[in-house]
């Protein structure tokens, strides 16, 4: 008999079902697709690997460190730092410390002054010794007027706060809280960014295997449909197509929106950041030397940024071929063909001398939902784990903050509510 029922089988719901199973719980997650990971899949077709949206790992995230195998994942790197491009010119800015060989490159990076990578130097410096989930409980203003106040000029913050960090928080403002800047900055500082050899959905698939051997089941194919926390004799009721289980307890793990009508709590923030992802390919005789990585557009978000991922992990391109790809902030209205136009001019007026006349648009995704909205304070809305009536608990990072990390996170504290109260 199943004791908790996790709807859901993204990254929460995963390390929910094997840290329950681990305390010695029969616990059976149900997942609608055919396949686990949630927001986090990738597409395997002709030699290429396509994630859903430019998605990387951060290796010093708390919970990536206690909840994956990381060498497992065989992670493919990234390089510290990027690359500001602009028409006919680009700049490497780097941390000297980390990576030596890019010193020379950085100290002479006219696009950031030397007063302002003084400043990020000391930064990195102050976020070293503070406890990541406090800087969370901080906060409180904009990303842009943070970097104000700590003294970046707005060269810096155009040049390259604007592009990197729009690319993390899908918002080129600036508007989101700086909370979540100083916290992934010091990730940033302390650790790697990498993407998995076989793409980013071995993560969920190793959570998958992990939570299997610990002993949970996993039904994909399989959607809940129902929650209901308040039964009188103290049960929890699950519905599942058409079947109705009853349970000791569950985990509602699922889409903010789907959570919102399982459980009825109304604080799950639905406000939606969205994505456009393009992948390409190209000749390698033909591609420029990009590094590993990400290129920043500086001049304007068309595209917002350009990664290069065969550069970075070599597997996700076929022998002869790069791939990279190109993201565009929100849900542009344009036609597939219409962005890659886009992107194509703007790498061939980054890297005048190479050419892109075999530049290939493999594949478009459109998320129209890969973030919710984080502006200033936005923590103190966000719904309790436990904010669902009967022993039923939420699991994702609409509980914690939008991150992977918030995913794993979440699904650790939401199987100790619903495991202590058994």
């Amino acid at each position: 008999m199943t004791e908790v029922a996790v709807a859901g089988g993204g990254l929460a719901g995963l390390v929910a079902a094997r840290h329950l199973a681990e305390a010695g719980v029969d616990v059976t997650v149900f997942e609608e697709r055919d396949e686990v990971g949630g927001r986090v899949r990738s597409v395997h077709e002709d030699g290429y690997t396509y994630d859903r949206g430019f998605q990387v790992l951060f290796s010093a995230y708390p919970a990536v460190k206690r909840e994956l195998d990381v060498n497992a994942l065989a992670p493919r790197r990234f390089s510290p730092g990027a690359t500001i491009a602009r028409p006919n010119h680009r700049s490497v800015l780097s941390d000297p410390l980390r990576v030596p060989s890019a010193a020379v490159e950085t100290l002479f990076n006219r696009e950031v002054s030397t007063a302002d990578k003084l400043r990020l130097f000391r930064l990195q410096r102050e976020l070293a010794g503070e406890d990541p989930e406090t800087l969370l409980d901080r906060g409180g203003s904009t990303i842009r007027d943070y970097l104000a106040d700590q003294g970046f000029s707005k060269w810096f913050v155009e040049r390259f706060a604007a592009p990197f960090y729009g690319g993390i928080t899908l918002d080129r403002s600036l508007g989101t809280d700086s909370a979540v800047f100083e916290y992934t900055y010091k990730m940033l500082s302390e650790g790697e960014i990498f993407v998995p050899a076989g793409g980013m959905q071995a993560m969920p698939e190793q959570l998958a295997q992990r939570a299997r051997t610990a002993g949970a089941t996993i039904e994909t194919g399989r959607a809940v449909t129902g929650v209901d926390g308040a039964d009188a004799s103290g049960a929890t009721t699950v519905e599942v197509g058409a079947e109705t289980l009853s349970v000791d307890g569950a985990v509602v793990a699922t889409d903010p929106r789907t959570a919102t009508d399982l459980t009825g709590v109304d604080a799950i923030p639905t406000e939606a950041l969205g994505c456009v992802t393009q992948y390409f390919s190209l000749p390698t005789n033909r591609a420029p030397n990009t590094g590993k990585r990400i290129i920043l557009n500086a001049a304007d978000d068309r595209p917002n940024t350009v990664a290069p991922m065969s550069a970075v992990a070599p597997e996700y391109a076929p022998e002869g071929m790069e791939l990279y790809s190109a993201t565009f902030l929100g849900v542009p209205e344009e036609s597939d063909a219409e962005l890659a136009s886009e992107v194509r001019q703007a790498l061939q007026s980054w890297y005048p001398a190479a050419g892109f006349d075999g530049l290939e648009l493999r594949r478009t995704d459109r998320v129209p939902f890969a973030q919710f909205a984080q502006p200033p304070g936005f923590r103190a809305g966000l719904p309790d784990p436990d904010a669902p009536d009967g022993n039923v608990a939420l699991a994702g990072d609409y509980t914690r903050w939008s991150s992977i990390q918030g995913a794993l996170e979440s699904g650790r504290v939401a199987a100790e509510l619903v495991g202590a109260n058994r």
